[in-house]
C-alpha cells in the first residue's frame, strides 16, 4: 500500500455493497454473499453455496473526488477483472490472475463523482482496504434506483460474460436504471422454497424468475411436481409484494432438450407450457401485475451461433440476451417503474 495514500476500511459505513444479500465480516476484511451468509444451513446443497459466494452482479459504490484508487484484497482465488463505473460511464476494465491482492485504477474523473465497482461473477472476494490520496474525500452514495431481483441458473450466474458488468442483467440494469440483485446460480436454480422466501423477504420494487432449465438438467422435478412448484414460488414472492411487476421467463433454446424428455419426463417445451399454464392460473385469480415470457424471444434458435455448449450463450449471447429482455419486458409488455425505488424492507 502507498504511503501518500490514505486507507479506507472495509466496513466503513460510506461504502455501499449494492447487489449483496449479505456480508461477512472477518478479522481485516470484508466479503459479499448473495446467500444470507449466517444462515448459509438452510440453503443446502453446498454447489448453492459456492454459487453465493460469487459476486455475480454486486458492485461496490461510492462517492470521491479521487483521480486514482486502489483496491486491496485477500488474495484472489481465480483469474477474473473487476470494471469501475462513473454514473453510466464505464471508465477501466482491470484484469487479474490468481493470488493477486490489489487493482489500481488511474485517470479518473475530476471532482465528486459516484463511482460503482462491478465484482467478479466467478470468483469469490474478500476486500481488505480502500486506497486513495489523502485529502481526497470519500462519501456515501445511496442507490435510488428501482430494486430489481432476478432468479436464475447458471445462465442467469453468466459465468461466460465477458465482464462483470456485461452479464444480460447487468446489460438489462444500465439500459433500465435499476438496482440489479442477481439471484443466478450455476447449476442451482431448482425452485427451492427457502429461495422464495428469500425474494419474497427482500425489499424489491421488480422481480423475475427464470425457471426450468437445471430442473431439466438434473431432473430434480417432474410433470407432477414441477408445475405446483412454480405456483408456489411464485405465490410466495407476492406474499410481501403483491403490487409489483413479477415476469417469469421459461427456458431460453437448448436444443438437445427441446423435445427429448429427460428421466422424469421433462422436455423443454413441456416445461414452457407449464410455466405458462402456472402464470395463467394466477393471472386468472387476480394477478394482472404477473407476466409470462416465453424463453425463445429472449434468446431461440436463431441465436445459434451464440451457443457454443448448446446451453450457455456466450459473451455476445449475453448481450443479445439482455437487450432482448428489456424489449419483451419494458417495450413489449410495457412493465413499468418507479423513478426512483419505493421498496421497504419486510
Amino acid at each position: 500500500m502507498r504511503e501518500s495514500f490514505e486507507t479506507i476500511k472495509p466496513g466503513d459505513e460510506r461504502l455501499i455493497w449494492s447487489g449483496a444479500v449479505s456480508l461477512q465480516h472477518e478479522s481485516g476484511w470484508v466479503m459479499p454473499w448473495r446467500l444470507p451468509h449466517k444462515d448459509l444451513a438452510l440453503f443446502p446443497p453446498q454447489p448453492l453455496q459456492d454459487c453465493a459466494a460469487m459476486p455475480s452482479g454486486v458492485r461496490l459504490r461510492f462517492a470521491t473526488d479521487a483521480e486514482t484508487l486502489e483496491f486491496h484484497t485477500e488474495p484472489m482465488p481465480g483469474a477474473s477483472n473487476l470494471d469501475l463505473y462513473a454514473g453510466d460511464a464505464l471508465l477501466s476494465t482491470v484484469a487479474f490472475e490468481a493470488g493477486e491482492t490489489a487493482a489500481q485504477f488511474d485517470g479518473l474523473p475530476k471532482g465528486m463523482k459516484t463511482l460503482e465497482l462491478w465484482l467478479p461473477t466467478a470468483v469469490p472476494f474478500r476486500l481488505r482496504a480502500v486506497q486513495l490520496p489523502v485529502g481526497a474525500r470519500l462519501e456515501r452514495s445511496e442507490d435510488r434506483r428501482p430494486k430489481w431481483i432476478t432468479y436464475g441458473s447458471s445462465i442467469t450466474h453468466c459465468l461466460g460474460a465477458g465482464s462483470p458488468s456485461f452479464t444480460w442483467p447487468g446489460v438489462v440494469a444500465r439500459a433500465k436504471g435499476l438496482n440489479l440483485l442477481s439471484l443466478g446460480y450455476g447449476g442451482q436454480c431448482h425452485a427451492d422454497p427457502m429461495l422464495a422466501r428469500l425474494m419474497r423477504d427482500l425489499p424489491a420494487d421488480f422481480v423475475s424468475v427464470k425457471i426450468g432449465i437445471n430442473i431439466q438438467g438434473h431432473g430434480s422435478l417432474n410433470i407432477r411436481s414441477f408445475l405446483p412448484a412454480v405456483i408456489g414460488t411464485l405465490v410466495t414472492i407476492r406474499e410481501k409484494h403483491p403490487d409489483i411487476p413479477l415476469v417469469v421467463c421459461s427456458p431460453i433454446w437448448s436444443p438437445p432438450r427441446e423435445t427429448a424428455p429427460n428421466a422424469a419426463g421433462m422436455s423443454l417445451e413441456i416445461m414452457r407450457q407449464q410455466v405458462a399454464k402456472a402464470v395463467d392460473i394466477l393471472r386468472e385469480r387476480g394477478d394482472k401485475l404477473l407476466y409470462y415470457v416465453d424463453g425463445l424471444k429472449l434468446f431461440g434458435p436463431e441465436h445459434a451461433e451464440f451457443l457454443p455448449d448448446l446451453v450457455h450463450p456466450d459473451a455476445e449471447g449475453y448481450l443479445i440476451l439482455g437487450r432482448n429482455f428489456v424489449r419483451e419486458v419494458f417495450d413489449r409488455i410495457g412493465v413499468q417503474l418507479p423513478s426512483e425505488t419505493k421498496a421497504t424492507q419486510h
